[in-house]
């Protein structure tokens, strides 16, 4: 059946993976908390001072239901409380983007596949692991669901979203994260 095929092919090559990849990736990630508030569907962001304006990121409400928007879940401009924003940007290294386009080129598709598998799988599985890590510093990471499947629910306090996705879907955006971490 289906287990014994992900026992004979899936998992050594799996393995095969980890072990070839291992080298080649190098995981990097930049951080910070920022001072913010939502003002309508823009969330603004402060400086230091928690008075001087930095940035503002718009996002877009839901068509239907509740009509939500990331900055309702901010306190609203003017409160005299602040909010705190975490940004984020990970990465595994360019070595397996260069490896991918090489497997390509050379026609070994499989191969090639399989590397763009396991990079974006592990670059995202940083990510999350890195979310986890930054709840932890803000001393909300004890709301953690015991199992996985409230972990994919989002069953906790301090969802996680990236530039590109429904919630936030202006890719430019980017660039003012870039800005706000410096992660050169």
């Amino acid at each position: 059946g289906f287990n014994a095929y992900l026992e004979q092919e899936a998992r050594p090559a799996f393995e095969r993976l980890q072990r070839e990849l291992a080298p080649v990736m190098t995981p990097k990630v930049a951080w910070g908390y920022f001072w913010a508030q939502g003002d309508g569907n823009d969330l603004v962001i402060f400086e230091e001072d928690q008075k001087t304006e930095r940035m503002r990121f718009n996002f877009p409400r839901q068509r239907d239901g509740r009509r939500q928007c990331l900055t309702d879940f901010f306190r609203p401009l003017g409160d005299p409380e602040m909010d705190v924003a975490g940004f984020s940007i990970v990465t595994v290294g360019s070595a397996v983007s260069e490896l991918e386009r090489s497997l390509f080129e050379k026609g070994d598709f499989q191969n090639y596949l399989f590397t763009h598998g396991m990079g974006v799988e592990t670059a995202e599985a940083l990510a999350e692991y890195w979310h986890k890590m930054m709840r932890a510093e803000l001393g909300i990471g004890h709301h953690d669901p015991e199992e996985i499947k409230g972990l994919f629910g989002v069953k906790y306090q301090g969802a996680r979203y990236s530039f590109g996705y429904p919630a936030c879907p202006n890719l430019e955006d980017q660039a003012k994260l870039f800005e706000l971490l410096n992660p050169e």
